[in-house]
């Protein structure tokens, strides 16, 4: 477990405050109802949650807050479970991650973060800069690749697809490990940039068969119910494989994977926890449910 003065002291969902109360009784389940909605938890998380607190209280006769804080944590950690999954680097070489998300979302910064992690792991990397639409996207990315020590297939044309197509080719010649292909931020809503990324992908698949072996999308915490939408929207067009959670050191809308649990599962494989190089870990359910009570 983490230390109090890691990220976990700082996921300001509100909780943990509403269990020094003297007894549990219908006032403690609303303010719990209140803060899980505040928290982003969603209505349907939210319902399903109180419905197995209830229950529980009812069959263990938990009648001190405390416990019930306990079973909390634990119903917390059975809904979340399903969405803690490994990244599974032996299923291919190399390994083709694209990465997705909206503008802002944190998807550069992740994307150095995420080779950081890699390279711990033993792995070799090879960074693809597929976003062409940012004017210092490139440079950006070639930063973080510099920082790692990490090579960066890059083109001055605004031909994402070519880009990706050049890096995988590079990738197999080299006898590189993982490939992570960035992409250019777009919204759902954008449709012409949809279809753009979904080129992106088949010509992904026809430079390595099988690849993209991971589709992951990156999302920023602080946009709450608004982080299910875009679950929904790129997994349609995109087929999802996995998350990424960023900015969850500094939040309150930690809850939202509660929703995504609850309403759209698609594995939470990483979350990122500050703004080092070494703060993105791999999403363990127990961990977070006592984060987010505590």
């Amino acid at each position: 477990m983490l230390a109090a003065t890691s990220w976990t002291a700082r996921l300001r969902s509100g909780l943990g405050a509403l269990f020094g109360r003297a007894a549990v009784d219908e006032s403690l389940y609303a303010a719990l109802e209140d803060a899980l909605l505040a928290a982003d938890c969603g209505v349907a998380a939210t319902r399903l949650l109180l419905e197995r607190l209830r229950e529980r209280a009812r069959r263990e006769r938990i009648a001190e807050p405390q416990a019930l804080k306990r079973a909390l944590q634990e119903e917390l950690r059975v809904l979340l479970e399903p969405l803690e999954k490994p990244l599974d680097l032996a299923r291919a070489q190399p390994l083709v991650v694209m990465i997705a998300g909206v503008n802002g979302s944190g998807k550069t910064t992740s994307i150095g973060k995420l080779a950081k992690w890699l390279q711990a792991q033993g792995r070799s990397v090879l960074l693809a800069a597929g976003d062409t639409f940012r004017a210092a996207a490139r440079e950006q990315l070639a930063a973080w690749g510099q920082r790692n020590g990490v090579a960066v297939i890059a083109q001055a044309s605004g031909d994402a697809a070519a880009v990706v197509y050049d890096a995988a080719a590079a990738a197999r010649a080299r006898g590189i490990d993982v490939l992570i292909a960035d992409t250019a931020g777009r919204l759902p809503t954008q449709l012409h940039l949809m279809e753009e990324i979904k080129k992106v992908k088949r010509v992904l698949a026809k430079a390595l068969p099988g690849a993209p072996h991971e589709v992951l999308l990156v999302l920023d915490a602080n946009t709450g119910q608004n982080a299910l939408a875009q679950v929904r929207a790129f997994d349609e067009a995109l087929g999802l494989t996995g998350l990424v959670l960023t900015k969850l050191d500094g939040t309150a809308k930690g809850g939202v994977v509660c929703a995504i649990a609850r309403e759209h599962p698609v594995p939470l494989l990483f979350i990122g926890v500050g703004e080092g190089i070494d703060d993105l870990r791999p999403f363990a359910a127990a961990e977070f449910a006592e984060a987010l009570v505590d």
